[in-house]
């Protein structure tokens, strides 16, 4: 059919944000597996939702076992899974939504194509920064001994980097704060 890749929504992105008393965004956590991006992710979830917010969290182990479950972890297929999940939330924050995104996404070249798609003021990059020794220590998947075990390739911050972001609009040095501290974070650079 001719002309879809032009159809547009007839509700402005202003009639949403009024509708749903904020306008739609995108909150990016990224950090190394076992930092905390799930567990901070849920906890901001919770908090926004009992403020009446329309929230809603995409995790990283979820969407890998569906819309990206047939990727691998090459830098390639890591990179199509950021553009998919970024993509996904793209939509969802134009719907209105305030999606919070937890995901590894180790390369700082895909968290910033997404940023770049998304209207200026509409993506928060949270770098959730804590430590390896940390992540290893919290790991209860035991996925960082097997990647030091030469198990799992590509493994990010053993065998395949993590490139943390120059300057995010949140930083949690999770060794150091409490979930609420880090969910009281987020929510003040939302405001």
């Amino acid at each position: 059919m001719a002309g879809l890749d032009q159809v547009k929504s007839k509700i402005s992105h202003q009639d949403r944000s009024k509708r749903f008393g904020h306008p739609g965004r995108i909150i990016w956590l990224t950090g190394l597996s076992g930092a905390g991006k799930s567990t901070i992710a849920m906890a901001l979830e919770r908090r926004l939702f009992d403020a009446g917010q329309n929230v809603y969290v995409l995790d990283g182990d979820i969407v890998r076992g569906g819309l990206c479950a047939d990727l691998g972890f090459s830098s390639d297929d890591r990179a199509e899974n950021i553009r998919r999940i970024g993509e996904v939330a793209r939509i969802m924050a134009d719907a209105g939504l305030l999606v919070i995104v937890a995901f590894i996404s180790p390369f700082r070249a895909d968290r910033d194509r997404v940023r770049d798609g998304m209207p200026a003021g509409r993506f928060t990059e949270v770098h959730v920064s804590t430590p390896l020794e940390i992540c290893e220590q919290r790991d209860t998947k035991g996925l960082y001994a097997k990647a030091r075990a030469g198990e799992l390739t590509d493994f990010t911050g053993i065998s395949s980097p993590y490139e943390p972001p120059p300057s995010p609009e949140v930083t949690l040095p999770t060794e150091q704060l409490t979930v609420d501290d880090c969910v009281d974070r987020i929510a003040a650079a939302l405001t």
